[in-house]
């Protein structure tokens, strides 16, 4: 998942900034979230820094601060180098800046052309989609799973275990930050995951790497996160 930012002094054109990023990630069904929008460069250094996942960031350049957008992209670079950056501003002169402060932008968004920046903005948050999609595909292993009309992708290492869901020919996949349900049998993934994953019961397929204990007696599997699952007897051995 990717998370959003967006650093705008302006209120008025920040909320635009905001409806327009929503409806783009709603409509297109990305996996993408909105964490903070703000007019403090500081505010969003502190958020972003605490986050997991790789970001978006729609900065101003002029953002009536101590720290411009550049210097601000300068910053956020330290923590976040595969981030997806993207000034806007009503000074496209400016974009010599980007060379400048070594932040490599994304693409700039001129303010003084509100049709032409809603197509651009909704570019870029497809752009950092696909771009961080084929990244993450080829450098770690990860699931990815059809969850109505979007594609949600799950590093192997965040998953705990897959289990039955009550719903017909549906699984609910257990990760670190999220649970999510889609079409498929307990068959086909243990065909198609690694060694990693190992069937322990009817309704439960485990990542052996995420458990922290095997509860013999009760026949319990507690995960690194507190949840747990069933283990069969007939699969205990296997286990």
């Amino acid at each position: 998942m990717l998370n959003i930012f967006v650093c705008e002094d302006n209120a008025i054109q920040r909320r635009t900034v905001v409806q327009i990023i929503q409806n783009t990630v709603l409509i297109e069904e990305l996996d993408m979230q909105l964490v903070l929008d703000t007019g403090d460069p500081y505010a969003l250094l502190n958020e972003a820094r605490s986050s997991r996942n790789t970001g978006v960031y729609f900065l101003d350049i002029d953002l009536g601060s101590d720290m411009n957008g550049m210097k601000l992209a300068q910053q956020i670079r330290l923590f976040d180098p595969r981030g997806f950056i993207i000034f806007i501003t009503a000074h496209s002169e400016m974009s010599y800046m980007t060379f400048q402060y070594r932040v490599e932008a994304m693409d700039f968004v001129l303010k003084d052309n509100p049709a032409e920046a809603k197509v651009k903005i909704r570019e870029c948050l497809l752009n950092a989609m696909e771009r961080y999609s084929l990244h993450t595909n080829k450098t770690r292993k990860t699931y990815t799973a059809q969850v109505g009309g979007r594609k949600v992708s799950v590093d192997y290492d965040d998953i705990f275990f897959f289990e039955t869901s009550g719903n017909i020919h549906k699984v609910i996949l257990h990760a670190k930050d999220r649970q999510v349900e889609f079409s498929g049998t307990m068959k086909e993934l243990a065909g198609a995951l690694d060694d990693n994953f190992v069937r322990c019961h009817r309704s439960f397929l485990v990542n052996k790497n995420n458990i922290s204990e095997i509860d013999v007696k009760n026949r319990i599997i507690h995960f690194l996160n507190g949840e747990t699952c069933l283990v069969s007897t007939r699969m205990m051995k296997g286990l």
